[in-house]
């Protein structure tokens, strides 16, 4: 079965040789996306010492630019935010922020609840503290 590419600028660039996503029939597979800018690569609500160090940081604000990064692969694959039937979420400090992400989660996902796994991770590439793995299944129409 073919496997088609995903790449789209409305998303911050992968870290690493990979697509945003790939095609394969219906189904969507995003790549790990996490709450960089598209343009510049910046982290939202990071602040950073003299030395380029974190000193800070909003987690509220990565868990809603994480959220729109997905949502940008998504529409750069024909795809909605309804359509998203599994979602895995990397947290680098799960005691602190689980909550604060489970809450920010719900308004997200009133009309469509995917199924969720929330894992607890040491650390990610980037300076970042959330990271999302999702599966979409696309309409018909958009097939390939």
């Amino acid at each position: 079965m073919q496997s088609d590419p995903i790449h789209t600028t409305n998303a911050p660039k992968p870290v690493g040789a990979y697509p945003h996503a790939r095609k394969v029939g219906q189904l969507l597979f995003l790549s790990g996306i996490g709450p960089r800018e598209p343009e510049g690569d910046g982290i939202p609500g990071l602040e950073r010492s003299a030395s380029g160090n974190f000193t800070n940081f909003d987690f509220e604000a990565q868990v809603h630019s994480v959220f729109r990064n997905v949502k940008a692969v998504l529409e750069a694959s024909g795809a909605r935010w309804e359509d998203l039937v599994d979602v895995t979420v990397f947290l680098v400090n799960m005691e602190r922020d689980f909550h604060t992400f489970n809450r920010i989660y719900a308004t997200y996902f009133q009309d469509n609840q995917p199924c969720r796994t929330t894992l607890g991770i040491d650390r990610l590439p980037t300076p970042i503290a959330i990271e999302l793995k999702c599966i979409a299944v696309l309409p018909e129409k958009e097939a390939s």
